[in-house]
């Protein structure tokens, strides 16, 4: 089993690299966002909780994400690998999954952060908040202000990762066919060695 993560600010080209990635190498995309989402939508247990807590404006807590996911690692035995996707976040959870995927037999095989500048970050936003109902796209300060909070949290978590020397940075800049193929390659190299 291979797993990722994918690391990216607002604007890199994440979700779309997420979908060409799952469909190769047979990865199962596993975005907390859409769990969370998910469980709100099935008024499960657990969703009706999670709603409570963000209603409230409270994030939700470590523990509960984590058996989300652990949830899914059971509910998928036969997939290739998971492609995480705005998880972790933190130090903290970073520890939290290696853990569970150690409990699972297996681990992170590698971290891809997609480098792209903040001009060109700004502008596909802007651009993006053009095209469709994203009110988060439309002012250069709230973007600026999401790229500088992505850069606060996932620093930490990129460092947690260096000590294991799984962190590869890419390019994100080009066209989708061309960032593609820089992220296959370091995929390739890493699940040869």
């Amino acid at each position: 089993m291979f797993n990722l993560i994918l690391f990216g600010p607002p604007g890199s080209g994440k979700g779309t690299q997420s979908e060409k990635l799952t469909l190769k190498y047979g990865l199962k995309h596993l975005s907390t966002g859409d769990l969370l989402r998910s469980e709100i939508a099935g008024q499960t247990p657990l969703g009706l909780a999670v709603k409570n807590l963000m209603a409230e404006g409270k994030l939700v807590p470590d523990e509960i994400v984590i058996e989300m996911i652990n949830s899914v690692l059971d509910n998928n035995p036969h997939v290739n690998g998971f492609l995480f996707d705005g998880f972790p976040r933190t130090t903290a959870q970073a520890e939290a999954l290696d853990k569970l995927l150690v409990q699972k037999g297996t681990e992170i095989g590698l971290v891809l952060a997609l480098q792209v500048s903040q001009q060109e970050l700004i502008k596909r936003l802007l651009n993006r908040g053009r095209t469709s109902d994203r009110v988060d796209d439309v002012s250069e300060e709230v973007i600026a202000a999401r790229i500088s909070e992505y850069e606060k949290k996932t620093a930490a978590v990129a460092e947690h990762y260096k000590k294991y020397g799984k962190v590869e940075y890419v390019h994100g800049e080009g066209s989708i066919d061309e960032i593609f193929d820089l992220l296959c390659k370091e995929i390739d190299q890493k699940k040869v060695a």
